[in-house]
C-alpha cells in the first residue's frame, strides 16, 4: 500500500509479492494522480468471489450431507474463504477511513495513526494467506521437554513454557496445560499444552525445534555461565477420519493426578498414560477431574502424533521436521537466548535478531514467526549462520 506524500508517505508491500496488494492516492494530489484502489499480488477477489457461489451451490444440493468428509471439506473452503474476503473489506473501510482523513485535512499524526492500524491488519491478513497448508488453521497440541542440562533445563523449560503462554494469549488463543511433570529441583522436565483457535498450529508451527539459552546460571554459586536446552514440538489437531488407531495397539495406564488436591485429582486414578506399542509413542493427559475426559484427550493427541509421524513418512526425501529437531542438544538448535555477556535472541534458519530479550521472554514471537513464514518456512539454518552466532 502507497500513500501520497502529501501529508504522509506510508509504503507497504506484500512480503515476496511482485506487486503491492495496495494503493492508496489522494485525490487531486500533484504526486499520485486521481485516487486508486489497486490489488495485486496473488490474491483475486472476483475468482475467490466466484468460488464462493460455487461452493454455496453445492452445500444447496438436498445430497451435500450424505458424504460427511467431503461435506466438511466444502465447509472449511467456503469459510476461509469467506474470512478472506470480510479481511479485504475490513482492510478497504480503514483505507476509505484513511483518505478521509486527508480529504478533511487532518494533521498527519491523526493519518499516520489510522495508517497504522490499517498496516497491522494487513501484516495479520499477508500471514494468513502464507498459512495454506492443510491443518495450519487446527488447534495445535504444543509439547515442550527440558534436554541437555539438568536442572538448568528444567528452569528453561518453565521460561519457555511462560513465553509460549502470554504469547499465545496476545494472540487470542486459548490455552489449556493438558500435562506437565515438574524438575526434580525446579522447573519441569516437560508440559503438553492444548492451544485453541483459528490458525493456532499455522502460526505456532514455526516455533517447532530445539531452543538454546546462554545465561549467567541462578543456580551456580559461582556465577558461571552456562548454557542450556529445551525443545518445544508441535502438531495439529486433526479431525478422527484421518488417521487409523487400532486400541488393541494401545497399552492404556492410569494413575493419580499431580498438582492440588481435590475430590477426584488425588484420590482417584483419573490420569491417562497411552503408549502405542507399533510406534512407542507415549502421550498422557491429567488436567480433566474424570478419567473418560483424560482418555479422550489421551485419544485425540495420540491420532496427532500419529498423523504427524506418517507425514514425517512421507517427507522421507526431505529434511524432516524431527529430523531437524534432532537431539536436544548442541548443534541442533533453531533458535539462541542469549542473557549474558550480552543481550540478543536469534533464529538460526532465517536470521531474525532482536536486542531486545524481555519482550521475547514476555511473548513477542511474531516478527520471528512472521520472518519464518515469509522466507518460505525453510527448514535448515541460513547459510553461513553457524551456532555461535
Amino acid at each position: 500500500m502507497a500513500l501520497c506524500k502529501h501529508p504522509l508517505t506510508f509504503p507497504m508491500t506484500c512480503g515476496d509479492f511482485s506487486a503491492p496488494c495496495l494503493t492508496i492516492s489522494r485525490p487531486n494530489c500533484p504526486t499520485s494522480g486521481n485516487a486508486t484502489r489497486r490489488w495485486g499480488g496473488i490474491f483475486d477477489p472476483t475468482t475467490l468471489r466466484n468460488r464462493l457461489i460455487e461452493l454455496e451451490n453445492i452445500m444447496a444440493a438436498p445430497t451435500f450431507w450424505n458424504d460427511q468428509n467431503s461435506a466438511r471439506k466444502v465447509l472449511d473452503e467456503a469459510n476461509a474463504i469467506r474470512h478472506k474476503l470480510d479481511s479485504v473489506a475490513t482492510l478497504g473501510q480503514k483505507i476509505s477511513d484513511a483518505e478521509v482523513l486527508i480529504e478533511l485535512g487532518e494533521t498527519e499524526a491523526e493519518v499516520a495513526k489510522e495508517v497504522g492500524a490499517t498496516e497491522q491488519r494487513f501484516t495479520q491478513f499477508e500471514l494468513e494467506i502464507l498459512l495454506g497448508a492443510p491443518h495450519d488453521k487446527s488447534n495445535a497440541i504444543f509439547n515442550i521437554h527440558a534436554g541437555a542440562g539438568g536442572t538448568e533445563s528444567c528452569d528453561w523449560a518453565n521460561m519457555l513454557l511462560r513465553m509460549y503462554q502470554r504469547h499465545c494469549e496476545s494472540r487470542g488463543f486459548k490455552v489449556d496445560v493438558v500435562d506437565i511433570q515438574q524438575g526434580d529441583e525446579a522447573g519441569i522436565k516437560s508440559a503438553t499444552l492444548m492451544v485453541t483457535g483459528d490458525y493456532a498450529f499455522g502460526f505456532l508451527k514455526a516455533e517447532r525445534g530445539v531452543h538454546r539459552l546462554v545465561r549467567i546460571s541462578p543456580f551456580d554459586s559461582n556465577k558461571r555461565r552456562h548454557t542450556s536446552f529445551a525443545s518445544v514440538d508441535v502438531v495439529a489437531e486433526i479431525e478422527d477420519a484421518e488417521v487409523e488407531l487400532k486400541m488393541e495397539d494401545v497399552r492404556v495406564d492410569t494413575f493419580r493426578s499431580g498438582g492440588k488436591g481435590g475430590q477426584n485429582v488425588n484420590k482417584l486414578e483419573t490420569a491417562i498414560r497411552m503408549t502405542h506399542n507399533p510406534t512407542g509413542i507415549v502421550v498422557q493427559c491429567q488436567s480433566e477431574r474424570s478419567q473418560h475426559q483424560n482418555r479422550e484427550l489421551a485419544i485425540k493427541m495420540l491420532k496427532a502424533r500419529l498423523y504427524e509421524k506418517q507425514q514425517d513418512e512421507k517427507r522421507a526425501a526431505q529434511e524432516k521436521y524431527y529430523g531437524e529437531k534432532g537431539a536436544i542438544a548442541w548443534g541442533s538448535q533453531i533458535r539462541s537466548y542469549v542473557f549474558q555477556p550480552y543481550q540478543m535472541v536469534k533464529d538460526l534458519r532465517t536470521g531474525h535478531q532482536t536486542s531486545d530479550v524481555q519482550a521475547v521472554m514476555d511473548g513477542d514471537l511474531g516478527p520471528f514467526i512472521s520472518a519464518w513464514l515469509k522466507a518460505g518456512q525453510p527448514r535448515q539454518r541460513k547459510q553461513g549462520v553457524t551456532d555461535e552466532d
